[in-house]
């Protein structure tokens, strides 16, 4: 096989969470367990960073990553879901596996891991964690897939956990109340380990304490330490920040709710750096390190798709913002965009809460309902149709490639086009790749 018969392999022979939803949902870690013991337990080579959330997961994940590696650290990078190309989920200082690993991989491995039918995530899972041994890392930044407690990334001893933040998300897995998800979430806390809680609220505070209580794990709440002072939006792209111990620190990613992002990174960047294993810290981490990690957080690690400018005349800006957690912060920063008539390209998938955002989206936009190409996508009729109930109008496109050119084709130079709604509907958008 080459290189795109192997990827189609994998999606088609085993369930993909991205592609169909809850059936590729695998509850429990045998196959994980498996795989792993088949492998050599290849992820206890090197140390681990690991970073549950239901938001901000792939903002501070990437911007770790990109941070260690100005320190001089070799970086292991592994993320969910991708958007153009499945080697963006594995990377090394930045570069994505090579294709021919993936497909030496499928062709040694099949004969063991067929019998297991394990999951397509559980797949890939092993061969990050194998193939980060190989690359001889020294630390790996691991962003959980789903929940914590149960999601196969669950096998590692990291030297830091990190739990974002709390919100409605994969309600059907990881139950109906935020502290319900927040104890799914708590399982990335390991005995020891300390653990940082980037955002908590009344119902998920008293979670992750009784949980790092019960774990002997040292606690560390950025919302105490708040080492960011104030945020704005950079001139030059991105965002300026006021920090207590770094003083001005520039960020390339943009969007306003990067400022809980990077009060997290800074609260966990700390930790690693006080923390002291055998008389040393856990990480040696400069202030430079940290400024330049930030901002070329992209250029490091390839990351895309957050609050990410893709023209300036008509602006252009896609996110991949895609639940009400995450839309209470997008939609503020959309309202606040200064321009002469705001176009919107966005469709959703079927298991979110599609009536919780549509509350957050701006009435006075321009529609442009459309769906993504993977089976999980919302019809664009449907999204119209719940767009019409609170107001919302527009007209429908059977792909986003078809309403992002009716849009551009419409706007001014001044006006502003945002795609998004889901992380399908931006990865759609940049495989156009002609911005």
């Amino acid at each position: 096989m080459n290189y795109q018969e192997t990827v189609n392999y994998l999606f088609n022979s085993y369930p993909v969470f991205e592609h169909v939803g809850g059936s590729a949902y695998k509850e429990g870690l045998y196959n994980t367990h498996r795989l792993d013991e088949h492998f050599g337990h290849p992820h206890r080579a090197y140390k681990t960073i690991h970073i549950a959330g239901t938001n901000g997961k792939g903002s501070c994940s990437h911007t770790l990553a990109s941070i260690l590696q100005q320190a001089g650290y070799r970086v292991g990078l592994y993320t969910s879901p991708h958007l153009v190309d499945f080697r963006e989920r594995i990377r090394v200082n930045g570069s994505p596996i090579s294709e021919q690993r993936v497909i030496d991989f499928v062709e040694q491995e099949q004969t063991f891991f067929e019998p297991l039918h394990p999951s397509f995530f559980e797949l890939t899972t092993a061969l990050a964690f194998l193939y980060f041994k190989e690359q001889k890392v020294d630390v790996a930044v691991i962003e959980v897939g789903l929940g914590g407690r149960l999601d196969c990334t669950n096998i590692i001893t990291p030297i830091l956990s990190v739990i974002t933040n709390i919100s409605f998300d994969h309600t059907q897995f990881l139950g109906d109340t935020l502290a319900k998800i927040a104890g799914e979430k708590a399982g990335v806390i390991k005995e020891g380990v300390p653990v940082v809680i980037g955002e908590t609220t009344d119902e998920t505070l008293p979670v992750f304490t009784g949980k790092a209580m019960e774990m002997h794990a040292p606690l560390h709440l950025a919302e105490q330490s708040r080492p960011v002072i104030s945020s704005r939006e950079s001139a030059i792209g991105g965002r300026d920040y006021e920090t207590r111990l770094l003083g001005s620190l520039h960020g390339e990613l943009g969007g306003s709710y990067q400022e809980k992002n990077t009060n997290t990174v800074l609260t966990a960047l700390d930790v690693l750096r006080s923390t002291k294993s055998s008389g040393t810290p856990l990480l040696h981490i400069a202030p430079d390190d940290i400024r330049k990690g930030f901002a070329e957080v992209c250029e490091s690690t390839g990351l895309m798709g957050r609050w990410q400018m893709l023209r300036q005349s008509p602006a252009v800006i896609c996110d991949t913002g895609h639940n009400v957690g995450g839309w209470e912060y997008l939609s503020r920063q959309i309202k606040a965009r200064n321009c002469r008539r705001l176009r919107m390209v966005f469709g959703m998938v079927d298991d979110k809460d599609i009536e919780g955002v549509m509350r957050l989206l701006p009435s006075n936009a321009i529609y442009y309902w459309t769906q993504a190409s993977t089976k999980r996508a919302q019809s664009a009729t449907k999204v119209a149709e719940l767009g019409r109930k609170h107001q919302l109008q527009g007209q429908v496109f059977d792909s986003v490639e078809d309403a992002y050119r009716a849009a551009l084709t419409e706007s001014e130079p001044d006006d502003f086009i945002f795609v998004g709604g889901s992380s399908y509907i931006v990865a759609d958008l940049l495989t156009l790749n002609d911005f």
